[in-house]
């Protein structure tokens, strides 16, 4: 393990990150700008900016001086290694600006609530930069707008990868700089669009980029501010969730918006192969392509189902609304009436109905989050419905969570396989999605997959019923966070956050949002002794 080559790398990293944070930091001082200097460093976000900034670029510079001799990378080892510390290193810095906030709310301080703003500082940073949208924010339109601007520029960049982009800035970064790009992309496999990995990364990055203005210029002839569309769209194309409003996409309460937001969110849950294909004119994967079509008509049917559903059996009593778990109990309970109330009256005809299933739906299968309706409040079939969803995901290559949708594919044909085997043992069935024979070794490789994501998710769900008093909400907060939805069901359901959840519990959960981002493999390979030794 050529440790000296993992620096320098993580070293460039957090040089771009550095220069990354200036944008948010320019909102602080447009906001600001009649303050004396004095006084403006003495805002707790504008002082954390700074000290990330300055840390950043300092810590980058002596990383990358120290370790330039090694910048050469050797192996598939090194590559894993430097995506994993690489994402731990830049939530670190990037949560500077949250912990000084949370400390400037804090009087008196102590030992147990410095560790606690730590806690929810880097929670809330790794769910923007994992695309999670779990936020431990209660009153998220109380926030300074250039917090409100980070948290969704972290989806942004984390959507399409923030090694992706380093290694469209940095070409150089390596020989191993395939296995950071196949540690970070989504999916099973990472496809090269052209023989030099920078340019495939240009590439990606310019059909993302691309699609994130068209949505922006959208939703701004909508009605909503540049501001709000600017972090609507990094939510949208990254499928992260994270929202301006305490009420989500749901605040604007319009049709349009509604609908722009559902089909952004159902494009960044597409391949961007697909996209930068169909850009040239080559229309053929939206025909012929296996997993595409797979992920369209799965959430075509899901759409009708629940909006027959809601349409036909509409929401249960109001009464009902108290059932599930809260953690401000007495509060919520009172409250969650006058919601379903509110939720009934915006299910009043089938397009509605149709409506809120499509963008619910869309927000849940791509793992986006986003939400115009309380569905903790529909019908129990609904709610499984969409906790089922949770595990799917968008495409591969796309910047989705769950598993992926190829992957199930991958898991039913086999599945299916031997069922026919086990009748008859003679028969010999390759494999194939679409006219395309998958090798066992991809076969073993999803498998095992699909294996250790089950077995990571039940292990942090028994976990966190220990310090979580509900178990729909302990379950759909692993799944939520492991998976890379953001909200869940009861306690961390539309209308909730996971600011209330101990610490401890915080840490599973950020550990869980790393797994889900950079697929299990990623990350245990790089915690693996056996990685690091000569």
């Amino acid at each position: 393990m050529n440790r000296l080559a993992i620096g320098y790398a993580i070293g460039k990293l957090l040089q771009v990150m550095g220069c990354v944070l200036i944008i948010p930091f320019c909102l602080d001082v447009y906001h600001h700008f009649s303050l004396p200097f004095v006084q403006f460093v003495a805002i707790p976000e504008v002082f954390g900016f700074i000290a990330a900034m300055i840390l950043s670029i300092l810590l980058g510079t002596i990383l990358t001086t120290i370790c330039y001799s090694s910048r050469d990378l050797q192996g598939v080892r090194e590559g894993f290694a430097i995506v994993t510390l690489g994402w731990i290193a830049l939530t670190l810095v990037g949560c500077i600006p949250f912990f000084t906030y949370f400390l400037g709310s804090e009087d008196p301080l102590s030992t147990i609530k410095v560790g606690r703003c730590f806690t929810d500082a880097y929670f809330e940073i790794m769910s923007g930069f994992t695309t999670t949208g779990a936020t431990i924010i209660a009153n998220i339109e109380g926030l300074p707008r250039s917090l409100l601007f980070w948290r969704s520029l972290t989806h942004w960049l984390g959507g399409m990868g923030i090694i992706t982009l380093a290694l469209a800035i940095f070409p150089a970064m390596g020989v191993s700089g395939y296995q950071m790009f196949r540690g970070e992309v989504p999916g099973p496999s990472a496809e090269r669009l052209q023989p030099r990995l920078a340019e495939t990364a240009k590439i990606l990055w310019g059909v993302y980029l691309l699609l994130s203005v068209v949505e922006t210029l959208l939703l701004f002839v909508g009605g909503m501010s540049l501001f709000d569309s600017l972090c609507h769209t990094f939510g949208t194309m990254a499928t992260g969730g994270f929202s301006t409003r305490n009420a989500s996409i749901g605040a604007y309460n319009s049709n349009y918006i509604d609908w722009v937001v559902t089909v952004f969110m159902f494009l960044a849950g597409m391949n961007f192969l697909i996209h930068y294909r169909v850009l040239r004119g080559k229309y053929d994967d939206l025909f012929v392509n296996r997993e595409f079509r797979f992920y369209a008509v799965t959430i075509c049917a899901c759409t009708i189902c629940v909006t027959a559903i809601l349409y036909y059996s509409g929401l249960p009593p109001v009464d009902d609304a108290a059932g599930p778990f809260y953690h401000d109990a007495p509060v919520m309970e009172e409250f969650s009436r006058h919601i379903a109330a509110a939720e009934s009256a915006k299910l009043d005809s089938l397009y509605q109905c149709f409506r809120k299933a499509a963008f619910q739906v869309v927000a849940i299968t791509t793992t986006t989050g986003y939400g115009t309706a309380n569905f903790d409040l529909w019908p129990d079939i609904c709610r499984f419905l969409l906790v089922v969803l949770m595990f799917c995901g968008g495409c591969a290559g796309s910047t989705g969570g769950g598993m992926k949708m190829v992957r199930i594919m991958v898991v039913l044909k086999t599945a299916g396989r031997e069922l026919r085997k086990m009748s008859k043992p003679r028969l010999i069935a390759p494999l194939k999605i679409g006219d395309a024979a998958v090798n066992e070794s991809t076969v073993i490789n999803i498998a095992a997959f699909f294996i250790l994501f089950m077995t990571l998710f039940v292990a942090s769900a028994l976990l966190l019923t220990l310090f979580v008093p509900d178990l729909v909400t302990a379950v759909t907060a692993a799944a939520a966070t492991i998976g890379n939805i953001g909200p869940g069901l009861a306690g961390v359901g539309t209308t909730e956050h996971y600011g209330w959840i101990p610490c401890p519990g915080k840490w599973i959960l950020i550990f869980c949002m790393l797994l889900g981002r950079l697929e299990i493999f990623t990350v245990l390979i790089a915690f693996n002794p056996a990685t690091w030794k000569s």
